[in-house]
């Protein structure tokens, strides 16, 4: 009975780890990682490199399962003291600190490994692409501003792609405007995030960009983060060369952006949840599925 017991508990810690860590996020930023990538292989013209495509996508859920881990182990104290985050899982006691800490370290190994797979330029910078993912939880501490250390965290993934393709910085240009973009992107939606917790943040002493200038200002923020943003878009389009599909994608990532900027408010935050997974989980699958259309036949 133990043993039998034994392996119905293993499926249940699994379960909670990665609803520890959202592993369902990941498709946020993973299909900017296939843009650039996809770029890359269309500048090299020479089909597709499948392998590196998986060692690529090993290390970008690897690397945010290791930052989500790593994050809501030092904030597990301050998890507990809001009243929306006392549910998380190291709180409750659903996932233990040890199997955290586990399963960030297991993380991290095999992100290294598969950045050394890629080739050693990556395997070089690996601790680069690491730092950030762990300062960002430390930045609430220190700055108003948590949510542009985030966006530098986020801004890896492009071009740590493209280097996984071409195992050189040369004609890199394009992934450093869509790193760039997409960072900008996450951290402009982080701020509209952070508006739930403007008085408990204020009461526990957790600096952000709501706490500091109040829901209204860091709302207009954001509206300024993501105008930048879709110019980034803008210009990496017209850098690439891309075409009318291209352009197609970018509408549609407007409207999407314009949405989430209308339905939260100063006044409602009721659907700052709403935001993030329809309109965000939106815009990076329709960019990617438009840009490769748009590459593959145009």
């Amino acid at each position: 009975m133990t043993a039998v017991a034994a392996v119905g508990e293993k499926p249940g810690k699994v379960k909670a780890f990665l609803r520890l860590v959202a592993i369902e996020h990941s498709v946020f930023a993973l299909p900017f990682a296939y843009l650039s990538a996809a770029v890359a292989l269309d500048r090299l013209d020479s089909g597709v490199h499948w392998l590196d495509l998986l060692l690529i996508t090993i290390a970008m859920v690897s690397g945010r399962t290791f930052a989500m881990a790593a994050n809501r182990i030092l904030d597990r104290k301050i998890d507990a003291l809001n009243p929306r985050t006392r549910n998380r899982e190291l709180v409750t006691g659903a996932v233990s600190l040890r199997t955290a800490w586990t399963g960030a370290v297991v993380s991290l190994v095999v992100m290294a490994l598969a950045a050394g797979l890629l080739n050693w330029l990556c395997l070089v910078l690996f601790p680069l692409a690491v730092i950030p993912l762990v300062v960002y939880p430390y930045a609430k501490r220190f700055t108003n501003f948590p949510h542009y250390v985030l966006a530098l965290a986020q801004a890896v993934a492009p071009v740590g792609a493209w280097l996984g393709i071409t195992g050189t910085f040369d004609g890199s240009g394009p992934a450093w405007l869509l790193g760039l973009a997409v960072g900008l992107w996450i951290g402009g939606f982080d701020i509209i995030y952070a508006c739930q917790d403007v008085e408990v943040d204020r009461r526990i002493g957790v600096h952000s960009t709501p706490a500091r200038f109040g829901v209204r200002t860091a709302l207009h923020i954001s509206t300024a983060t993501h105008v930048v943003t879709f110019a980034l878009f803008v210009w990496f389009g017209q850098v690439v060369g891309l075409g009318w599909l291209w352009w197609i994608g970018l509408g549609l990532t407007a409207a999407a952006f314009i949405y989430q900027h209308v339905v939260v408010t100063p006044t409602d935050l009721s659907k700052v949840n709403r935001a993030f997974f329809t309109a965000n989980g939106f815009v990076g699958i329709a960019l990617f599925l438009f840009a490769l259309l748009d590459l593959l036949l145009l």
